[in-house]
């Protein structure tokens, strides 16, 4: 079938070599609720402890399409002057199955009338192939694994974070050091490289009126040879539900939709694929799940009377 074929012929590419470099991290249209997975000095800027899931089908109708699941946890720790953070990642395509796990931490630093968040992170990335189910044109390639192959190495990242009340800003780098996973041995591929990636974030909460607020934001990733631009926008209602559309250029144009109530939210959104494969897809789906419990409340206003102003 064209729409295999396809997927196969991607996986291919992807593998053929003795050494691979390419853009692994996968996309999110909900971006705004991945921001500690990008960014590692996001950690702790809750004033809470935070715990969200995005999970992801994309481009339905192609089988062994892209399918992703990130779990972020993070809370703020007064007595390391910050806040801690994990992310967990499952990315599963056709035959190839990969993903990492991370611990960040951020020390912040209040800067004007927010707070800046300096990360680093460190972790794993793991990929699988399962050659077996390969359906390749020609028998016998050798370029082509027909047994399961896998490997681990070791990963590295740093962000910048600032936030206030109504905006947030950040920029990072993820995979520092372009970590080569060595494939086991007698494996016909001997290593694969994952690029670097940089991030930059940014959003505002324009409060309309006691009722309505709009939350503009942009989202960019690249590995220097591929770019990912997202252009979002929200309407927020009483700030408990939330509807919006994303734009990401020369690629998709999704509507979301969601609520916020006590700290837990919820949201879906779906993408209209705009490049070639709008053909063959019938678009994307996410959703997402999460729940934030603050730690503290305001310090409330105090009254304290003085002899001179009795």
């Amino acid at each position: 079938m064209k729409k295999t074929f396809t997927v196969i012929a991607s996986i291919m590419l992807l593998f053929v070599g003795t050494t691979v470099f390419a853009q692994q991290d996968p996309q999110f249209t909900m971006n705004m609720f991945n921001r500690l997975y990008a960014n590692a000095g996001y950690a702790g800027s809750n004033n809470g402890i935070c715990a969200s899931a995005l999970h992801r089908q994309q481009w339905v109708g192609f089988d062994g399409r892209p399918i992703t699941t990130v779990v972020n946890v993070d809370a703020t720790v007064k007595a390391l002057h910050g806040g801690l953070g994990l992310s967990i990642l499952s990315d599963k395509l056709g035959a190839q199955y990969s993903g990492g796990v991370k611990l960040s931490y951020a020390f912040r630093w209040a800067l004007g009338p927010g707070t800046l968040g300096i990360g680093v992170e460190g972790g794993v990335l793991f990929n699988t192939l399962d050659g077996s189910q390969l359906d390749p044109i020609q028998e016998n390639d050798p370029n082509i694994v027909n047994a399961k192959s896998s490997g681990v190495a070791p990963d590295l990242g740093f962000g910048l974070y600032y936030h206030t009340d109504k905006l947030y800003a950040g920029i990072s780098a993820n995979h520092l050091i372009a970590p080569t996973i060595k494939f086991e041995e007698g494996s016909t591929l001997s290593e694969y490289t994952v690029a670097r990636h940089y991030y930059a974030m940014a959003g505002y909460t324009w409060d309309i009126n006691p009722t309505w607020g709009l939350n503009p934001s942009v989202f960019l990733k690249t590995d220097a040879a591929s770019t990912q631009f997202d252009i979002n926008l929200r309407a927020l209602w009483k700030n408990m539900v939330w509807a919006g559309v994303s734009y990401r250029i020369d690629d998709a144009v999704g509507i979301m939709a969601g609520v916020q109530i006590k700290g837990f939210k919820v949201g879906y959104s779906y993408d209209v694929t705009t490049n070639g494969l709008n053909s063959y897809s019938t678009g994307s789906h996410e959703i997402m799940l999460g729940y934030c419990h603050k730690l503290s409340s305001p310090i409330a206003n105090q009254q304290y009377r003085n002899v001179r102003f009795l």
